[in-house]
């Protein structure tokens, strides 16, 4: 078993996997700091606790002196402990505040969880199934959520992980920094074959990238995770149809066929509802006199739930849209084709 997880995490120091990422590095220096405090406080407390046991144990004739306070001592043991906590949490907040604010030039793919299996969609309309492609060195912002239940989107080399959420989109960014394949695990129990919801991240040479983005074979190169044994148990890699158009081109298609055009413009005119032209990004205000952020969860609320938040000056008309009706892959598309409008 332990030759399986070697395997699937890289090669490891102290135990740990690889550092495949810059903040993969920062969450560690912080965790060796916790390990090597705790295991100094580990021998202070247990050692003195034998010290004392051994050199003030009960012996006939002595008798326990009386102990009085000692204010020194008693602000010593508060004060320390005290500016050690506020470190660990001021530490712990830089690195938590660094990874969960992604880059501006960070570069977008979408992600759906689904029993059991990983799907990775591209702007340019590429989607590959339990394999993300990415090049190495360049911020990535995944774009998350879920088809089923709740799944949870783990890299171990890059110490990032994610909730997925049905219904909403949460987000998770990196910047790989060790070329090669990094194994991609499921932690939230998610059904029967949830140790079997398993993906893998090439991280690719710029030269090797542009093969893979042209569909030219290509080399990857660097450290060679996760295990063939781990990947027997996974779904296999396999691209999927309609990746010829780009992803905004997608949603213009899906847009036209759902009849979207026939209430909302896409050069900014008024219809019956909001424009698509320049909005996201950009407040709405409610019938409600509160704003709203147009953002990618705002976008999903208003196609399923259309009622939940309506724009001052329209009617409450929209129909809901399901989740048979449009899909993931499609609600996908539809987001990115309203951002490019932009």
């Amino acid at each position: 078993m332990n030759s399986v997880m070697s395997k699937a995490y890289g090669k490891a120091a102290w135990g740990l996997p690889l550092q495949g990422s810059d903040v993969a590095v920062t969450w560690d220096h912080l965790y060796w700091f916790l390990f090597w405090l705790s295991v100094f406080f580990f021998i202070l407390v247990v050692g003195g606790m034998i010290y004392f046991a051994i050199v003030y144990r009960k012996k006939e004739g002595r008798k326990t002196k009386y102990i009085v306070d000692h204010h020194a001592l008693e602000a010593f043991w508060t004060i320390i402990p005290t500016i050690l906590l506020m470190a660990i949490f001021g530490w712990g907040w830089s690195v938590y505040k660094k990874q969960i604010h992604a880059p501006t030039d960070a570069m977008e793919i979408r992600v759906i969880g689904k029993q059991w299996l990983w799907t990775f969609q591209y702007d340019d309309g590429r989607t590959e199934a339990s394999k993300l492609v990415v090049p190495l060195g360049k911020p990535i912002k995944l774009i998350m959520t879920s088809q089923d239940v709740i799944h949870s989107f783990f890299i171990p080399n890059f110490r990032v992980k994610q909730d997925v959420v049905p219904g909403m989109y949460t987000s998770v960014w990196f910047e790989p920094k060790v070329a090669g394949e990094h194994q991609v695990f499921c932690t939230e129990y998610c059904g029967t074959s949830h140790s079997g919801m398993l993906a893998k991240v090439e991280v690719l040479e710029p030269e090797q990238y542009e093969l893979w983005k042209a569909g030219k074979p290509y080399q990857v190169t660097g450290v060679k995770t996760p295990s063939s044994d781990l990947l027997a148990a996974a779904q296999s890699s396999a691209r999927l149809a309609n990746a010829k158009l780009p992803l905004p081109d997608q949603g213009a298609k899906l847009v036209q066929a759902k009849g979207c055009t026939a209430c909302h413009s896409i050069d900014g005119s008024a219809k019956i509802g909001p424009s698509y032209k320049g909005i996201f990004g950009h407040e709405q205000e409610l019938l409600d006199g509160t704003k709203v952020t147009v953002d990618e969860n705002y976008i999903r609320e208003s196609i399923q739930k259309p009622q939940a938040k309506v724009v001052k000056g329209f009617n409450p008309v929209m129909p809901p849209y399901t989740k048979d009706m449009i899909g993931e892959e499609d609600m996908n598309a539809i987001v990115a084709y309203i951002k490019s409008l932009n």
